[in-house]
């Protein structure tokens, strides 16, 4: 093969129509939806709160601090900041030496990066002695448009089957802000997602009294007809579309799941098996072995078999390209939701 037919044989991944230029703020789009309001680094500001009151608390970046929002803590602490280079592995490496000495130490990168380069690492060093190692990813999914080098569509299904590791999947500033002293109080390892920089704040304006908590999920919108089985910012996207669907007439329940490992399995039965509703998991997360199959599993296992549906991202590496582009052609955009919904009911 010459190299003329290998350049027409393998051509570059676009989304984005031949000539048009995409612009990097449309690849890093905010996930805000219009009317709600956001909050500034929401994970930063929390670490540095917990860590007045914690001096165990330490962070560690792979040069990411500014991406991650850990940048908060290293300007507000830089004597309990670690600066590890582009080098996931030995990051979490020396992450876990840090808690073997009596540090809570959460590290910080890409969710790519953590789940594919330093896994081996993470299992043996971290997971395998149960070291109490906070591990907050940014780009989690689908939340950027630089492709598949950037895109961790796989990164629950990886960290699902390692034992001893907590997931969450946070919604929005609320759980995350919440959800960090509830990961140093943890005794054991986790793996967080993390939504970064202006970030919504959701799921207080639909449930005032709503507190995170590891391995529980939340009921944030009842309704008749469907239940919405959510997580990550997923959980926000499923209310905006309930919104759409209740002037058709749909009446769509959204349980929301902060945590992906442990399920809340007492929580999505019972609300599971009420009624004869319509039952759909919608995840920012491949459709193979995140939150849908997770759910799945439980139904069945227990007896529960509710006509079921799943929404989330396709069995492939994505496409590159605008971001809110991207979430309309894979069907995780509000319109997509209430269209998919709309179509089984």
């Amino acid at each position: 093969m010459t190299h003329a037919s290998m350049a027409r044989k393998y051509q570059p991944r676009r989304a984005a129509p031949e000539g048009e230029r995409v612009a990097t703020s449309a690849m890093i789009a905010s996930l805000a939806a219009e009317g709600y309001e956001t909050e500034n680094a929401p994970f930063g500001h929390a670490l540095v709160e917990l860590a007045k009151a914690d001096e165990r608390i330490v962070g560690l970046s792979a040069d990411l601090a500014k991406y991650t929002d850990l940048h908060i803590l290293a300007q507000a602490m830089p004597d309990r900041f670690y600066q590890m280079g582009m080098a996931e592995q030995v990051m979490v490496s020396a992450a876990a030496g840090l808690a073997r000495e009596g540090f809570l130490p959460f590290a910080t990168t890409y969710a790519v990066f953590a789940s594919r380069r330093a896994y081996d690492f993470i299992a043996m060093a971290i997971a395998e002695e149960n070291l109490p190692v906070k591990i907050v990813c940014a780009l989690p999914g689908l939340t950027t448009g630089y492709g598949p080098s950037h895109q961790a569509t796989e990164d629950l299904a990886i960290f699902r089957g390692l034992p001893n590791m907590t997931i969450i999947d946070p919604c929005d500033a609320v759980d995350i802000r919440q959800s960090v002293p509830a990961m140093a109080a943890h005794p054991g390892p986790i793996y967080s997602r993390l939504l970064r920089g202006k970030v919504p704040a959701v799921l207080t304006r639909w449930k005032p009294d709503y507190q995170f908590a590891i391995g529980k999920a939340q009921v944030i919108r009842e309704g008749k007809q469907v239940l919405v089985i959510s997580s990550g910012f997923m959980t926000m996207r499923a209310l905006d579309a309930a919104e759409q669907l209740a002037k058709d007439g749909i009446d769509v329940a959204v349980l929301h799941s902060p945590t992906i490992k442990p399920l809340d399995t007492e929580t999505i039965l019972r609300e599971a098996g009420r009624g004869g509703r319509l039952v759909v998991t919608a995840e920012n997360h491949s459709v193979v072995g995140g939150l849908g199959e997770s759910v799945a599993s439980t139904l069945l296992r227990a007896g529960v078999t509710p006509t079921f549906r799943m929404i989330g991202l396709p069995d492939e590496f994505l496409e590159a390209g605008a971001l809110p582009t991207l979430h309309n052609l894979y069907g995780i955009s509000v319109g997509k939701i209430a269209e998919q919904i709309r179509g089984w009911v």
